[in-house]
């Protein structure tokens, strides 16, 4: 339920997400999903009516291949599978990953066509690249709650002109640009820097502070976690310690935007999502903004070997997602 007088469009007090990018590659290779019953319905609102998700997080490549697991979702099949999560109620995370495929700790790639570009050009690319997803997102009715600039950003983006460790003032800069150009389309849309490692302190005061340090504007900060199932206790302890310290320094809002643990460990994914959606919700001056699963509608092995989804190859739920509800 909607507090009185609160819009649909206004992003929830506490988000409860699921990244769930893969879902119109998914569907387009015939995947159908089941709920706890085994009665098939569809996957978006098996996660809101079953498991109180109130908030989907969608990728977006610049100039992505038709592979479906590891390109496919450029910013038109973005804009309408955020328009088929808003018109179930939910709120829209976008995220824009600054490459042609995966950008993560390992790899922040430049898109294909921005290869030779100056530096001024590169920025440029993203203030356009920004606008232009966005615009896309609008013209289906959908103003994301949430932008992140880039992704697991832990060594900043568009390698190698952007990269934190090399330059932080370029990182900083570019941050500004996505910023920015996400404020010139919507003032209230909240923007994020998002790391890898949520439990890592030091690299979170390094870069974010780095950042700052370097006159980057953003809203908020994002943190990925993927625990095992034999640690998940410790590393929700020191990621939360790590959120209280980063609220501490800087002042901003934490959001959990990533998190999965092992399909074959359903019983500790569950406790481990209770855990975290219950001390992220209560962290200090209500700082902590939301949990996200990562892909939990992916099936064991998905893509190559993805082992961290909340479904069975049967098509029907682990129990991962109950820890959701309260």
């Amino acid at each position: 339920m909607l507090p009185a007088g609160q819009h649909a469009s206004a992003a929830p007090s506490f988000a409860k997400g699921a990244d769930i990018s893969w879902v119109p590659g998914m569907e387009a290779q015939g995947y159908k999903w089941k709920d706890k019953n085994g009665v098939q319905r569809d996957i978006i609102d098996i996660l809101k009516n079953d498991y109180q998700i109130n908030s989907v997080r969608i990728r977006v490549f610049v100039n992505p291949s038709n592979d479906y697991g590891n390109g496919y979702m450029n910013k038109d099949r973005a804009a309408a599978l955020a328009q088929r999560a808003k018109n179930a109620g939910m709120s829209v995370m976008l995220t824009l990953h600054y490459s042609d495929s995966w950008a993560d700790p390992g790899q922040q790639t430049k898109p294909a066509a921005w290869k030779n570009y100056t530096f001024q050009q590169l920025m440029d690319a993203v203030w356009n690249h920004t606008r232009d997803v966005m615009t896309a997102m609008q013209s289906k009715g959908v103003t994301p709650d949430w932008v992140q600039i880039g992704n697991e950003t832990s060594n900043g983006m568009l390698w190698e002109d952007g990269k934190a460790s090399t330059n932080m003032k370029n990182y900083a800069w570019l941050v500004n640009t996505g910023h920015n150009a996400v404020k010139s389309m919507s003032t209230g849309t909240k923007t994020i820097v998002h790391l890898a490692g949520g439990d890592d302190n030091a690299l979170y005061v390094w870069n974010i502070g780095g950042l700052i340090n370097n006159g980057a504007n953003f809203d908020m900060i994002a943190m990925s976690l993927y625990p095992s199932a034999s640690g998940w206790n410790t590393a929700v302890t020191n990621t939360v310690n790590n959120a209280k310290d980063l609220i501490n320094r800087y002042g901003k809002e934490i959001i959990i935007s990533e998190i999965g643990m092992d399909n074959n460990q359903a019983a500790a994914g569950k406790s481990f999502v209770a855990a975290m959606k219950n001390q992220i919700r209560n962290l200090p001056n209500v700082k902590g903004k939301g949990v996200f699963y990562w892909e939990p509608q992916a099936t064991p092995g998905y893509n190559g070997g993805y082992g961290k989804g909340a479904w069975q190859s049967n098509m029907m739920p682990t129990v991962v997602m109950e820890g959701f509800i309260d």
